[in-house]
């Protein structure tokens, strides 16, 4: 009984603290309430539509034409502008004006007619991959539609519509891309972020709380209080109020952000609750190891804002994990984003169980076992120190 209200009272110490501060309120409810919003909403279109772009036709025949009329009639590319030379083309790319250009050969007609090979020149700035995809894949597009009507009108006089057809694509095909239809942005990026939102938020919450807690006991990251003498119900009690607003917080990102923006969502949600469990807790939980950095509430933006696009691209989400240097890979698995990140994809959008994310899911478990031993350490330390100075006294 003394152990638990030793853990109460801890408990009710840290959610006192934490929401008498904005700061901290700021951090642990402000930023996962309003940040999926806010990131869903800029990719709500999923996918870049009429990206301007200008033509330097230097053919100008009835067949450069038509290539350029069904380029522009592609839903990903809008002709803005005709250009007669590569100067002119590229200060429209440097005004922003235009995204990418397309050159058409004075041989183009001449080549065709020959029955020699052409070629389309496509240049396109590279700010923004998604401007070189749509320009890439809607001229790679109408150019094997204008091959497959060359072909035919070559070799396939006399014949019927049906034998044309074939002749056009002799092995019809349907490219549907799994799991995200639509092939689109946010469909792609948020889901994982909504997990790097959850653990980053938390690395700055409790590294502010930290920061707070010495800034106000000279140093030491536990009060001087008879209640504070066992590291586990430190640990616990502090845990307590971070995982309950948590679990809050993922549940909202889990139905309210991905139903209202229609994300992909084929997981079931006691999977969900079970498999986000042991992520919330190794995040709490190296939140706390990582506090013994942190001498000033200031401290953990500096230390912990700069993590998140790194942890992005190691985690194997936005990059290919097999491509990932072994050295990045052993630092990325020291951070719950990593696994939770894949682990939450596989479940969100593929529709996978608990044994299908087995590895991901008892790596998670095995983050909250080594950093709950580390956080009992480092406050064992505090309560030795804290000891040591006043037996001084």
């Amino acid at each position: 009984m003394k152990s638990i209200r030793n853990i109460l009272h801890i408990w009710y110490d840290e959610l006192t603290a934490v929401f008498k501060d904005k700061g901290i309120l700021m951090f642990i409810l402000f930023v996962p309430l309003v940040y999926p919003l806010l990131y869903t909403w800029v990719y709500t279109n999923e996918v870049v539509r009429e990206v301007p772009a200008v033509v330097i036709d230097e053919n100008r025949t009835a067949q450069s034409r038509e290539f350029i009329r069904m380029v522009d009639a592609a839903p990903d590319v809008k002709i803005v502008a005709h250009c007669n030379t590569t100067a002119e083309a590229e200060e429209l790319l440097r005004r922003r004006e235009a995204f990418g250009i397309i050159r058409i050969p004075e041989s183009f007609s001449r080549d065709l007619w020959r029955g020699e090979q052409t070629r389309v020149g496509v240049y396109c700035e590279m700010s923004s991959m998604l401007y070189y995809k749509a320009l890439l894949l809607a001229t790679t597009k109408v150019s094997l539609e204008m091959n497959a009507d060359i072909k035919v009108e070559r070799y396939c006089a006399g014949t019927t519509d049906r034998q044309d057809e074939v002749a056009r694509m002799p092995i019809e095909y349907d490219y549907v891309a799994l799991y995200n239809p639509q092939s689109g942005f946010a469909a792609f990026l948020i889901p994982p972020v909504l997990l790097l939102i959850l653990q980053q938020t938390l690395l700055l919450g409790i590294g502010m709380s930290a920061g707070d807690t010495r800034e106000r006991f000279r140093g030491s990251l536990i009060p001087f209080h008879r209640d504070y003498k066992n590291p586990v119900h430190i640990v616990l009690g502090k845990a307590a109020v971070y995982f309950g607003v948590y679990f809050v917080m993922a549940v909202y990102a889990f139905t309210v952000v991905t139903h209202g923006f229609a994300l992909p969502k084929l997981g079931d949600f006691a999977t969900l609750a079970l498999f986000v469990t042991p992520f919330l807790l190794s995040c709490i939980f190296m939140a706390m190891v990582l506090s013994a950095f942190v001498w000033r509430r200031e401290d953990c933006i500096m230390l912990f804002v700069s993590l998140s696009v790194p942890l992005l691209f190691i985690s194997g989400i936005s990059w290919p994990w097999a491509s990932v240097p072994p050295f990045w890979k052993a630092v990325s698995m020291a951070f719950p984003s990593t696994l939770g990140m894949n682990g939450y994809v596989r479940i969100q959008a593929m529709g996978t169980t608990l044994q299908d994310v087995a590895f991901e899911f008892r790596g998670l478990w095995i983050q909250t076992g080594i950093y709950f031993v580390m956080a009992c350490l480092l406050y064992r330390r505090q309560i030795r120190q804290i000891a040591r100075r006043h037996s001084r006294k």
